[in-house]
């Protein structure tokens, strides 16, 4: 009985084989039609590894596909074959992912050429980014050209004014006027203020205005440096200032001087103006005249804080121990002991009156010592000391004045006022 099973098992190994001989012998045939494509197909990196219900997956073995294609062709011819094959196919390590031993292929899955389509049209697709980029000397159509958007030359955001100096023409001509863009920049919304601006309707007539006051063009650059908001008011109201001044007696050369040195002073309304001018006329008991002149040689007195100023009248009053009238006088003299700081003006009196023995009324006769510098008063003062020739009472011989001894350079107050040289004088000042 084993016998007889042996005889039949060596007779159906003999049929398979030649089973497997024919169709080896058909299958060569079909498979030099695909030759080609299989090389072809191993060149690509991306294949075809599972086919089910026309859904494409796609893997990294390019002997994957040449397996398939192989299973593809063996199915078309009986089930005991491809049976036979893939159980074959099972110890092959590049298709055991594809096949199993009870798997029937009744049918052809996907024509060959439609897979071999697919994967050189998937070659294909990374020519195409290379032909899209087009060429820089290419004609386009006008539409397309309207289409094309371009980075702007305006910088978005900066912190510096000087990245938009050559895209603005208000930044470039104001640069040209001598105005100081870096200082500017410091301030506050002042950067952006000048941004928005148009030179033609917002900064030339302003300047024009200027001119028509008198004002130098060589000042413009000062005046909207310390003033910039000079450029948005309105040219009503600046004319309505200046009218105001005029009709207080301020003569157009004033005027002009006044704006020149003040360039806040025309941003204060008419009402502003009135009550300044009020306020140092009734403080400090002057006439008109005397009023307009102090205002005329320091005219930010109508433009800065009163406060300061009615600090400093009280310590001149209090402190100092000066009267009405002589304050008055020194006012009228020297506007800037108004605005002068409150420690330096108490420290140049207190070296006058306590160190040089200098009276009141001789101060009040001479105020401009106390406008001068703290250290050359001291200077000055121990050199004639140390000489002997420190006397500043005019009832006694060899009198100095105060005026002179503040007012003359090195030079003049060595050979006049101390009688000796001015190396002498420099020698002196290292020892103290």
């Amino acid at each position: 009985m084993i016998l007889k099973l042996m005889t039949m098992a060596s007779t159906c190994a003999q049929l398979c084989l030649r089973c497997r001989s024919h169709l080896c012998s058909k299958t060569l045939t079909s498979m030099g039609k695909y030759y080609a494509q299989v090389r072809h197909c191993n060149t690509v990196t991306k294949v075809l590894t599972k086919i089910s219900n026309g859904l494409f997956m796609w893997g990294n073995h390019t002997t994957l596909q040449t397996s398939l294609r192989w299973k593809q062709h063996m199915c078309y011819y009986s089930d005991l074959t491809a049976k036979y094959l893939m159980s074959e196919a099972k110890e092959d390590k590049h298709t055991e992912d594809l096949v199993r031993t009870d798997v029937v292929c009744p049918a052809p899955l996907l024509p060959t050429r439609d897979v071999v389509l697919m994967t050189e049209n998937q070659v294909s697709f990374a020519d195409l980014d290379a032909v899209a980029e087009l060429s820089a000397l290419e004609e386009i159509t006008d539409e397309e050209a309207v289409g094309i958007s371009s980075p702007s030359v305006v910088p978005p955001a900066s912190t510096s004014l000087r990245d938009y100096v050559d895209k603005s023409e208000t930044l470039t001509k104001l640069v040209q006027l001598g105005v100081n863009l870096w200082k500017l920049e410091q301030r506050p919304h002042v950067g952006s203020m000048l941004l928005r601006l148009d030179f033609n309707k917002d900064v030339a007539p302003r300047l024009l205005f200027l001119k028509e006051v008198g004002v130098e063009d060589s000042r413009f650059g000062y005046i909207i440096t310390r003033n910039p908001f000079i450029l948005t008011e309105s040219l009503e109201n600046l004319q309505t200032r200046v009218n105001y001044l005029k009709s207080k007696k301020f003569s157009s050369e004033t005027v002009a001087s006044m704006v020149s040195r003040a360039p806040y002073l025309l941003n204060f309304n008419v009402k502003r103006l009135d009550n300044r001018l009020g306020f140092y006329q009734q403080q400090l008991g002057l006439s008109t005249s005397n009023t307009r002149n102090i205002v005329a040689r320091l005219p930010r007195l109508l433009c800065g804080s009163l406060e300061p100023i009615k600090e400093n009248l009280k310590v001149c009053e209090i402190e100092l121990g000066f009267k009405a009238n002589e304050i008055q006088h020194i006012v009228i003299a020297v506007p800037k002991v108004l605005t002068a700081n409150k420690k330096k003006l108490t420290q140049i009196f207190d070296f006058l009156h306590n160190t040089m023995k200098v009276p009141h009324y001789l101060i009040t006769k001479f105020p401009q010592v106390l406008n001068t510098k703290y250290l050359r008063l001291r200077e000055r003062h121990c050199f004639l000391e140390y000489l002997g020739k420190a006397q500043y009472d005019p009832t006694l011989p060899n009198y100095i004045s105060l005026d002179r001894l503040v007012s003359l350079p090195d030079e003049t107050f060595c050979t006049d006022l101390a009688l000796a040289t001015l190396e002498d004088f420099y020698l002196f000042q290292k020892t103290l």
